[in-house]
């Protein structure tokens, strides 16, 4: 691992042994609240950019960022470091790979992780607008659009699908995130 990426089995002998380090789930507030890492900060990533002069100057400990697979962990990492925050590190694998070795989390209502979402509305765009092209040759643009927009998904790092999908009623999480708290909880003294 290198300095800016640890995996799971230190994050956790971080929260056991250091007091100071503090975990920022950047997934929207839907997913934390569907599981969540104990003690962890909510801070969706759509808020940090609002909020880097804010995050930047009052963060105190070290900070472990967290999301579903590490992406959005990334992403928010390189805007923190563009920023002037360089002490951030992703986990690697994010929650899934903490759910995989079995370390405990918060558990709330269950949804799909919005990456599977994604996944399954890409593929039945596509599945249906191959069918329908059998009838209506035309149809099958629908499939095209979708393969770019996913091709310009995985080049830009974004997710449009993803972002649109995030504001669902189905996604939205029963209590809304305070991001002002999560910004104070950042810059307790601990």
């Amino acid at each position: 691992m290198t300095d800016d990426i640890i995996d799971v089995q230190a994050v956790r002998g971080l929260v056991e042994t250091d007091p100071d380090t503090v975990l920022v789930d950047v997934r929207t507030p839907a997913e934390y609240e569907s599981s969540h890492i104990a003690g962890a900060v909510n801070l969706p990533l759509q808020a940090v950019d609002r909020h880097l002069e804010r995050i930047v100057s009052g963060v105190r400990g070290r900070m472990v960022l967290v999301c579903q697979s590490g992406n959005r962990a990334r992403q928010c990492q390189d805007r923190l470091a563009a920023a002037g925050l360089r002490g951030a590190v992703v986990m690697s694998g994010g929650m899934n790979a903490w759910e995989a070795q079995g370390a405990p989390v918060v558990r709330g209502r269950q949804r799909w992780a919005l990456e599977r979402q994604v996944r399954l509305v890409a593929g039945s765009v596509v599945l249906v607008s191959v069918l329908a092209s059998l009838l209506w040759p035309p149809a099958v643009a629908a499939a095209g659009i979708i393969g770019a927009g996913l091709t310009f998904a995985a080049v830009t790092d974004t997710c449009a699908m993803g972002m649109a999908l995030a504001r669902l009623p189905y996604n939205q999480p029963r209590n809304a995130v305070d991001v002002g708290a999560s910004l104070d909880r950042l810059a307790v003294d601990r």
